[in-house]
């Protein structure tokens, strides 16, 4: 469903790929799913959206954020609020929905086909907006964990449903090994 010519945009939910990316076992490689994209059409874009820790000296995502800066993603952050669970679990939380919903809006006029990194069905409205635009709208997630990944109503809003599963070998990796301290810190994407 990509057509050589077209111009493409890629919107990266960063802790619901991630998330999506460890039920299935692997790690994403994002020089290859730039590569990827890129091969599939005229990529104009490709932002990643994340909550930061701002007030920790180490954050165990700031080398990846750092990396895809570099490397052509257009980084959007911004402080994630960090709080603690009812069962004494450090908990944080940064939801990055808006900032994308509005940068997806701005950018529609400007491109044939967005590709969607997110399961989140409160994206479902958004998608239908783009379409309403002219804009495909391709989504990758996953319907192979327990539970899925992605919501029924964004799979079936969607033009296109990628299985993150049937990329693996393209854009995946091994797992890396998670220091102890960092295994402490559960992020919540709400």
């Amino acid at each position: 469903m990509f057509y050589k010519d077209e111009r493409l945009a890629l919107f990266i939910d960063g802790s619901n790929l991630y998330a999506a990316a460890k039920a299935l076992g692997f790690d994403i490689d994002y020089k290859l799913l730039r590569q990827e994209f890129m091969r599939r059409g005229k990529m104009l874009r490709a932002f990643y959206y994340t909550a930061l820790l701002e007030n920790d000296e180490y954050s165990p995502i700031r080398p990846l954020v750092d990396w895809l800066h570099y490397n052509g993603f257009t980084m959007v952050t911004k402080p994630a609020k960090e709080y603690t669970d009812s069962m004494g679990r450090r908990k944080v939380k940064g939801n990055m929905d808006i900032e994308l919903a509005v940068d997806a809006m701005e950018l529609a006029p400007r491109v044939d086909h967005i590709v969607l990194f997110s399961g989140d069905g409160d994206f479902r409205p958004l998608v239908a907006s783009l379409q309403r635009q002219g804009v495909r709208v391709s989504v990758v997630s996953t319907i192979r964990s327990q539970p899925p990944m992605i919501s029924d109503e964004l799979r079936r809003q969607a033009d296109n449903f990628i299985e993150l599963e049937e990329l693996k070998d393209v854009i995946g990796r091994p797992p890396r090994e998670v220091p102890a301290e960092d295994r402490n810190v559960a992020f919540a994407g709400k």
